[in-house]
């Protein structure tokens, strides 16, 4: 069986003011917390905003299992819309260290290449610091968009840890969670 390699980047903020803002375009979506997050609400994000990045990990969850993570105090769901239409979202995830990490980020595919992924960072790093964070964290490896790390970086994250893995080259999606 063919595999690919895939590189997984951990990078961090460790304070609020190593946030590079950056110019963001005139028209940016709305961007709220979802509280609580309808059930199918997240199904749906999760599955068409991870679907080209081979995001699985959470597509066999059952109903009860989303409603229990999307109720846990230790979680936040923001969603992104325009004109009425869900364009993105960004999960954050408390932990016990105190640091928070952006667990997932992105846009639906329609809403690419507007410049908003820059807008949708920088609310979900300003949202974890109000989170009382110690650090802020994310990872992205080489199945993202190609424009994801690049953000990251220009918005003031710092990588600190690198792996790498393999996935099949064909059949089932690879997990992002893989080890």
């Amino acid at each position: 069986m063919t595999a690919i390699q895939v590189t997984r980047t951990y990078l961090e903020l460790r304070s609020p003011l190593d946030l590079q803002r950056g110019t963001l375009p005139t028209a940016i979506p709305t961007i709220e917390r979802l509280a609580p997050c309808p059930v199918p609400l997240f199904r749906y994000l999760y599955s068409e905003v991870g679907r080209p990045y081979r995001w699985t990990d959470r597509l066999s969850w059952t109903d009860a299992d989303i409603a229990r993570h999307v109720s846990d105090p230790d979680i936040q769901l923001w969603l992104a819309s325009w004109e009425g239409e869900s364009a993105g979202y960004f999960e954050l995830r408390r932990d016990p260290d105190r640091s928070v990490e952006i667990a997932y980020f992105g846009l639906l595919p329609a809403f690419i290449g507007r410049g908003w992924g820059k807008a949708l960072l920088t609310r979900a790093v300003d949202e974890a610091w109000r989170a009382d964070a110690v650090r802020v964290w994310l990872h992205t490896c080489t199945l993202d968009h190609p424009a994801a790390l690049p953000n990251y970086i220009s918005r003031g994250f710092r990588p600190v840890r690198e792996e790498t893995y393999s996935v099949p080259a064909t059949g089932e999606p690879a997990s992002d969670r893989e080890t």
